[in-house]
C-alpha cells in the first residue's frame, strides 16, 4: 500500500476493498499486507492512521509488515533535536503535531517553542505509538518482489542499501530502466496513475493532494491495483 499521509478517510475504504478481495479469494495462508510508509504528515489524522494500522495486527487474514518512511524518520527527528521542528513543518508536520494534541510554535525560529513542543509530543504520543515508529522495517523481500519505502541505489545489492537511499532516494532510481535484483514496490514519490513497469512498481497516487489511496495486489505474476478515493463521513 502506498503513501497515507493521514488520510484515516482514505484509508479506510480501501482496507475495506482489500478485506472484500480477501474474502472472494480464500487464500489458503494469512495474505502478505506491506505498508510502504509515511502514515503520517501532511492529512489531519496521522494518529488515526496508526491506530488503524496497528489494529492489523489482530486482523486473522494478514501478516502485517510495516516499512518506515522519510516522514517517519523526521517525525523521531524532532523528538531527539527539536528545532528541526522548522524543517519538519515545511513538509507537513503541523497537522501530525495537532494529531496528537500539540500546537505548532507561531514562529519557526522560536528555539524555546520548539523544545516545548517536542517535549508536550514525547509525553502525549501513546508508547505503542513511539515504538511502532523507532521499529518499523526497511525492507520486506518476498518472491520475486522487494518492498522499499523510496527506492533502491541501481548497482548496488539489496543488502547493502544505504538507509538514506531506502528512505529517501528518487530521479536516480525513478530514471533506471533496470535489471534491479527484485522488482522493486515503492512509494515516495508521487504520480496522478500508479507505475506498473517490469522493475518497478510505483504506488504513490499521492493521498494527502488527491484521496487516491492505491495498493498493488501479487499474486504468481498477476499484477492488479486496488484502489479507494476518500469518503467523507457524514456525522
Amino acid at each position: 500500500m502506498g503513501d497515507v499521509h493521514g488520510r484515516l478517510d482514505a484509508l479506510e475504504p480501501l482496507l475495506e476493498a482489500i478485506e472484500a478481495d480477501l474474502a472472494a479469494s480464500r487464500p489458503r495462508e494469512p495474505a502478505l499486507l506491506v505498508f510502504l510508509g509515511d502514515y503520517v504528515d501532511r492529512g489531519a489524522e496521522s494518529k488515526g492512521v496508526v491506530d488503524r494500522v496497528l489494529a492489523l495486527r489482530d486482523h486473522p487474514g494478514f501478516e502485517l509488515r510495516t516499512l518506515k518512511g522519510n516522514h517517519e524518520e523526521a517525525l523521531l527527528q524532532f523528538l531527539k533535536d527539536p528545532p528541526f521542528g522548522a524543517q519538519w513543518m515545511e513538509h507537513g508536520g503541523g497537522p501530525t503535531l495537532v494529531s496528537y494534541g500539540v500546537q505548532p510554535p507561531k514562529t519557526r525560529t522560536d528555539n524555546d517553542a520548539w523544545v516545548t513542543a517536542s517535549q508536550e509530543l514525547a509525553q502525549t504520543i501513546p508508547p505503542r505509538h513511539l515504538d511502532f515508529y523507532q521499529t518499523l522495517e526497511l525492507m520486506v523481500e518476498a518472491g520475486d518482489y522487494a518492498f522499499v519505502h523510496a527506492g533502491v541505489r541501481p548497482g548496488v545489492p539489496l543488502a547493502h542499501q544505504a538507509e538514506r537511499d531506502l528512505l529517501w532516494i528518487r530521479q536516480e532510481f525513478i530514471q533506471e530502466t533496470g535489471p534491479h535484483p527484485k522488482v522493486i514496490v515503492h512509494g515516495h514519490t508521487p504520480n496522478e496513475e500508479a507505475q506498473l513497469t517490469r522493475w518497478r512498481l510505483g504506488v504513490d497516487t499521492g493521498c494527502y493532494a488527491t484521496g487516491l489511496l492505491t495498493a498493488v495486489r501479487l499474486e504468481g505474476e498477476d499484477q492488479r491495483l486496488i484502489q479507494a478515493r476518500a469518503v467523507r463521513r457524514v456525522a
